[in-house]
């Protein structure tokens, strides 16, 4: 795992300890996800969909110059534009086999793991997977 993934999970992991409660934590997750740029609407096509989410969540991602990954995401649920805002923070801008490989530990420090609705907890995996996908597919180009 590179320094920038680590301390990039260690950084939310402070964050979150801050607050006192499951309601200020969900806060704080509305917030990430009124700070994530809205996705253009060229971008929300049924091809970007993540499935096995119960909201409509679209992720895009590209590679940049310098060959690594840059996610574009947006969601039409408040908590899941948080959680999807979430990890855009936690892997964009990472080299594709850090993606596929990467340990999400953070995810069960914070609690998510445990606090989450199941049908959020299924829709949050279901976002790890998909990027973990786009990793391994840029490898390959």
């Amino acid at each position: 795992m590179s320094n920038i993934l680590q301390t990039r999970q260690e950084e939310i992991v402070e964050e979150f300890s801050f607050y006192e409660d499951w309601m200020e934590k969900y806060e704080q997750l509305i917030e990430m996800g009124k700070e994530l740029d809205a996705l253009p609407d060229e971008h929300r096509l049924d091809e970007h969909l993540i499935r096995g989410c119960q909201s409509r969540v679209w992720l895009v991602a590209a590679k940049n110059d310098d060959h690594n990954v840059r996610f574009y995401a947006d969601s039409d649920a408040i908590i899941t534009k948080g959680l999807v805002a979430l990890m855009v923070r936690v892997l964009d801008g990472l080299p594709p086999k850090e993606i596929a490989e990467s340990d999400l530990w953070f995810i069960e420090k914070i609690g998510l793991d445990k606090h989450l609705s199941p049908t959020r907890a299924n829709g949050l995996h279901s976002m790890v997977q998909q990027m973990k996908r786009y990793g391994v597919a840029f490898q390959a180009k």
